[in-house]
């Protein structure tokens, strides 16, 4: 059994299809990018996974485990499943650490101890601890999402979903968020990426998944389908990315 299993999968807004029948495995400690063009399902399949959007047909499975449908704990759910978005999603209000920690007090019911130890560790290892006291809008763009993805990992989550996390930035601030990417890999966090960083998902990815028309049109690992795609719609969309720089 893959610790992931999304089995014909549908999402419409009205008459609109987004998802159309998609499926897909994803094995534990399995890093997976979500690759294709704008509209193809990349960001509205990860809200599902998280149950930000309810599908119309089909299931969602972790460790067998039904994540959507009626009756699903969403706060369960959303303990095992992170999600980072491109927008930062931090309160404007609350201070670095105030944001990392409000989920797992009010959620997880940990002491406020406990959860400002997590959270100033997880701070220290993105070079961010200094900041815990800061607002948000103190910090730069590559700060607030590095913060974000802390805010994330704090829930303990056994999948990361991270959706488009570097459309926001500056080129200069892309690394810096990228290399925690690398670091949860490295470490055997199972991630679902929705990615235009080509390069990037070619270095990370076990596997790379091309969506069109709101399905995996092609999937394999980097090498097969950066190198030698056996779909026409996979090499027409590389072609675009290749001519305009960004592989």
């Amino acid at each position: 059994m893959s610790m992931i299993e999304i089995r014909d999968i549908h999402k419409s807004y009205g008459s609109v299809g987004v998802i159309n029948g998609l499926s897909l495995n994803v094995e534990e400690h399995q890093v997976v990018c979500l690759i294709g063009p704008s509209g193809c399902g990349k960001s509205t399949l990860l809200r599902t996974m998280n149950g930000l959007e309810a599908i119309q047909g089909g299931e969602i499975r972790i460790h067998g485990d039904r994540m959507t449908g009626p009756g699903v704990d969403l706060n369960a759910l959303r303990r095992d499943v992170g999600i980072v978005f491109q927008s930062y999603n931090l309160f404007p209000h609350m201070t670095v650490l105030e944001n990392i920690t409000l989920a797992p007090t009010k959620v997880l019911k940990q002491g406020r101890d406990e959860a400002e130890t997590t959270a100033m560790t997880l701070l220290k290892r993105i070079g961010l601890d200094h900041k815990a006291k800061e607002y948000p809008d103190r910090l730069s763009g590559g700060q607030q999402q590095r913060v974000a993805i802390v805010r994330a990992l704090a829930m303990g989550p056994l999948v990361m979903l991270l959706d488009e996390i570097t459309a926001a930035l500056d080129p200069e601030l892309v690394s810096e968020v990228l290399n925690i990417v690398r670091d949860l890999a490295a470490e055997g966090m199972t991630m679902l990426l929705a990615t235009h960083e080509m390069g990037f998902a070619r270095e990370v990815a076990s596997k790379v998944c091309f969506l069109y028309q709101g399905k995996v049109h092609e999937e394999g690992p980097p090498s097969q389908i950066f190198g030698d795609p056996n779909e026409e719609r996979t090499r027409a969309f590389l072609q675009r990315i290749i001519e305009a720089g960004r592989l």
